[in-house]
């Protein structure tokens, strides 16, 4: 199985820019499609953004369009989240997930390995 690890959380202002990383090993990452989650506190874990398997379709939440990238490099067995132009509601636990499954993966339960986390904290 693979193992996921999460990394490049802060605390930034608003307006800022990060970098999250989501490091795999394990296994080869090409064939599992990944997904970034967040969950803020009392909230429920929500899909960020996800690339596909294969040849890396992405699709993002409305939350995200236009400000988050989703990239994936295989060769380097990573998969980024660039979030640019942060907002206080960006503020949340962000989550490296995995799946070998293909499809519409939008819900946290088709998601079968994860990171462990990494703060992501927008200030005012």
């Amino acid at each position: 199985q693979v193992q996921l690890v999460e990394s490049g959380g802060g605390l930034v202002q608003v307006g800022d820019s990060l970098r999250l990383s989501c490091a795999a090993s394990g296994r080869p990452f090409s064939p599992y499609a990944v997904g970034w989650f967040r969950q803020a506190p009392g909230k429920e874990r929500d899909l960020v953004a996800r690339v596909s398997k294969g040849v890396g379709h992405t699709h993002y939440a409305d939350s995200a369009k236009g400000r988050f990238t989703i990239s994936r490099d295989n060769t380097k067995n990573t998969v980024s989240l660039q979030m640019n132009s942060l907002k206080p509601e960006d503020t949340a636990i962000y989550y490296c997930a995995a799946t070998t499954r293909a499809g519409i993966l939008t819900t946290p339960g088709m998601y079968d390995y994860w990171g462990q986390g990494t703060q992501v904290t927008v200030s005012s």
